[in-house]
């Protein structure tokens, strides 16, 4: 039973790059499912004027709000009718899985978190108004799961002239990643990869050993990178860590939408790399796969968790565009294959199921839900957050929330850790590395292999000599 649970878990997993990673371009292909959007009316008080700045020149519009005898509200702007539904009904229903376990259990001093939303149908122009509408008339205490990165992108500047907290954002776009964050600007709280971190954690892997499978051992190392979001991203991430590594590296760009990338292609074989960094989503992966194949150039391949899926690897691996001498790994941030990461799955499943059953569903409904998983996630590192500052015995306001988000190393359920410390806003870069099989498993697909469990950054660059 778990193994075939496993099973299903890494086919679940593998969907977690549109939950996780896309939000982005295309709808999501399945049917939109409709759910009006939660209409919750609370009376809040509206604050009191902000405080002096703090040191680092934190300045909140107030010092806090949203908080009453026994609420704390927060508030998020997700796509829950039309194309995107599919994704923004079960990420909600996640983070509400995991507010109910919490409240279950007495909340924040008895209070507990109750979710206001509003359905933004994937607009920027909506969820500005919507998100606008959150801070300064439901006076919400922080914004949580923000979803999707048309909203997402329009309103980090407002979220920061606020001072309101932001934890965890449905999307991994580079506005995301900050070095050394003050003032108001460290109220933004990423979570799942932004592509700028990542691209550190694939040149790390690149490069760290083969035993124990570290990383894929390369000795020189190639990079083609698309001149989109995703590739510049990417890039920033591979050449900033390089700064670090005595690594000789060779860049190629090329165009998300051309069909042969053979130039590219040429010129990292001549130039003798055996580790190629693919720095792009998954339509230009299927080009340079195809281009590697035709050259014959066997030579590994990385790249990012949004192109961990085994319908996308599994087709290369069919048209011999993979094979045991030309291998495609990819990174993850989600992991069910350890104990832990199991242990993990089974939290989020009961309070899903708990949640289901009390709101006329069947108990089973997101069980393999990727979208509910990221959902659950987000609201958790919020709960973590609560329950640090309620055993520190400090009051909930925004300066003592932030303080705690600075501090505390978290958990991500199903993954490894995070910390947003000197103000470093880098999101996950604690990630696992996966394969494709060769041959169909028993699912009757081909399957996603664990390589590497998930293991910091700072520890794969501590492997490397």
């Amino acid at each position: 039973m778990k193994k075939l649970l496993s099973i299903l878990l890494v086919l679940a997993l593998c969907l977690a790059v549109t939950a996780c990673g896309g939000l982005t371009n295309e709808p999501a292909e399945a049917p939109a499912a409709t759910q009006p959007a939660a209409e919750v009316t609370s009376e809040v008080s509206a604050g009191t004027p902000a405080e002096a700045p703090a040191d680092d020149g934190y300045a909140p519009f107030v010092p806090v709000q949203g908080v009453d005898d026994t609420t704390i509200y927060v508030g998020n702007t997700a796509a829950t009718t039309g194309s995107f539904a599919t994704v923004g009904v079960p990420f909600n229903a996640g983070m509400d899985a995991a507010f109910k376990e919490y409240n279950d259990q007495g909340g924040f001093r008895g209070k507990s978190i109750q979710l206001i939303h509003y359905d933004d149908g994937f607009d920027a122009a909506q969820g500005l108004t919507y998100t606008k509408t959150l801070v300064e008339t439901d006076k919400v205490f922080a914004i949580v799961g923000h979803f999707g990165t048309n909203t997402v992108g329009a309103t980090l500047d407002y979220i920061k002239e606020m001072g309101i907290p932001m934890v965890y954002a449905a999307t991994g776009i580079e506005d995301l990643y900050q070095e050394g964050a003050t003032g108001n600007a460290k109220v933004v709280y990423p979570v799942q990869p932004i592509y700028n971190s990542e691209g550190r954690v694939l040149l790390a892997r690149a490069v760290a050993p083969v035993e124990g499978s570290l990383g894929l051992g390369g000795t020189k190392i190639g990079v083609v990178a698309t001149t989109d979001d995703a590739g510049t991203g990417l890039v920033y991430g591979v050449k900033k860590q390089a700064e670090t590594l005595d690594v000789e590296i060779f860049y190629q760009d090329v165009d998300a939408a051309a069909t042969d990338y053979s130039a590219a292609v040429n010129v990292l074989k001549n130039n003798g790399c055996d580790v190629i960094i693919a720095c792009m989503n998954q339509t230009p992966l299927a080009t340079l796969m195809a281009s590697m194949r035709d050259a014959n150039y066997n030579a590994n391949v990385i790249t990012s968790y949004v192109n961990a899926s085994a319908v996308t690897l599994g087709a290369f691996v069919e048209n011999g565009s993979i094979t045991k001498d030309r291998t495609v790994y990819s990174t993850a941030w989600l992991d069910t294959s350890t104990d832990e990461g199991m242990a993990g799955y089974m939290t989020f499943y009961e309070a899903m199921s708990a949640w289901e059953l009390e709101n006329g569903g069947t108990g089973n409904d997101n069980a393999l839900n990727s979208y509910a998983m990221a959902g659950y996630i987000a609201g958790n590192l919020f709960v973590q957050a609560l329950q640090d500052l309620d055993a520190k015995g400090l009051e909930l306001n925004w300066a003592n929330f932030n303080d705690v988000m600075e501090e505390v190393e978290f958990q991500v359920p199903m993954g490894g850790t995070i910390n947003f410390h000197n103000g470093d806003r880098l999101a996950i870069t604690s990630l696992a590395l996966n394969t494709i099989s060769l041959e169909v498993g028993e699912s009757g697909y081909y399957e996603l292999q664990v390589v590497s469990p998930i293991m910091s950054l700072d520890d794969v660059l501590a492997s490397i000599g």
